[in-house]
């Protein structure tokens, strides 16, 4: 049975077992949809993913993201940890930038001194959520119409609606209900007070999944938030999120606004290094 190369690590993490951990198969050109899905399904993470050779000749590498139950054109934490893995088993890139080629087009991914950053993708869909929809989302996150700040689409791909809280508290005390909204993925983000919530990170996220699942890092939905939060004037052009506070993690995202682009760091550890059987 032919080997490839398996590699487990935890992103938005410095320290192993606190980020969000990914799952990533190296050498995978003749790995066909099926196997790949059976893989993802068998790891049973939040995402796997599958390096091979792009097809895009501006690209360096290639990735396919899949959750246990589908593919993904783009999640955030993939593309970090994938781009981590490829840079570890010798990867260069061409440009100034290492360049993903992915299902929702190309990404780029920079070195943020010891962290990687990617730019954010643009939104797929932005703008106002239905009345009807709003009432079911606080309705699923249990909380009262007039504690939600604001909420809006930022989807860039797996279909995020964000909603904003006015406290970290508010936010951390959320128990959502997962039967009430199973396939909208839904971003949770509000301030941290500094003097009752330190100054360790400026904002707490929170992102529940298809299912009601909640994710403990989330890339994708931070970049998101991002260009909703800055582009409306909420947030600085520089801050850091907290995220998996609820989940026992200790997840950190850094955003920073460079002119048009805003990119999403964090730090990646190193947990599993083998191969897997195919």
């Amino acid at each position: 049975m032919p080997t490839l190369p398996f590699h487990q690590v935890d992103v938005f993490s410095a320290v192993p077992f606190k980020g969000n951990p990914l799952a990533v198969i190296a050498e995978a050109d003749g790995l066909d949809d099926a196997a790949m899905q059976a893989i993802a399904n068998w790891t049973n993470l939040s995402e796997t993913t599958f390096l091979s050779r792009p097809q895009d000749p501006s690209a360096d590498y290639r990735v396919r993201i899949f959750t246990p139950q589908r593919e993904l054109p783009f999640a955030g934490h993939p593309t970090l940890g994938s781009c981590h893995v490829w840079l570890a088993l010798g990867g260069r890139p061409k440009g100034e930038h290492a360049v993903q080629e992915c299902g929702a087009g190309l990404v780029r991914v920079k070195r943020d001194g010891e962290r990687l950053a990617f730019a954010a993708p643009p939104l797929r869909r932005s703008g106002a959520v239905d009345a009807e929809l709003a009432t079911k989302i606080t309705a699923a996150l249990g909380i009262r119409p007039e504690a939600v700040r604001a909420v809006q689409w930022v989807d860039n791909g797996p279909g995020w609606i964000g909603v904003l809280l006015g406290s970290r508290r508010e936010l951390l005390d959320i128990r959502f209900n997962a039967a009430a909204l199973p396939q909208q993925p839904i971003g949770v983000v509000a301030p941290w007070d500094r003097a009752q919530d330190g100054v360790d990170a400026d904002y707490e996220v929170r992102g529940f999944m298809w299912g009601g699942g909640e994710d403990p890092v989330t890339g994708s939905l931070n970049a998101s938030l991002a260009q909703w939060l800055i582009g409306a004037g909420i947030a600085p052009t520089r801050y850091v999120a907290s995220q998996g506070t609820a989940l026992g993690r200790a997840g950190r995202v850094h955003v920073a606004r460079d002119g048009a682009t805003i990119w999403i760091g964090g730090d990646v550890a190193p947990v599993v290094k083998g191969t897997i059987a195919v």
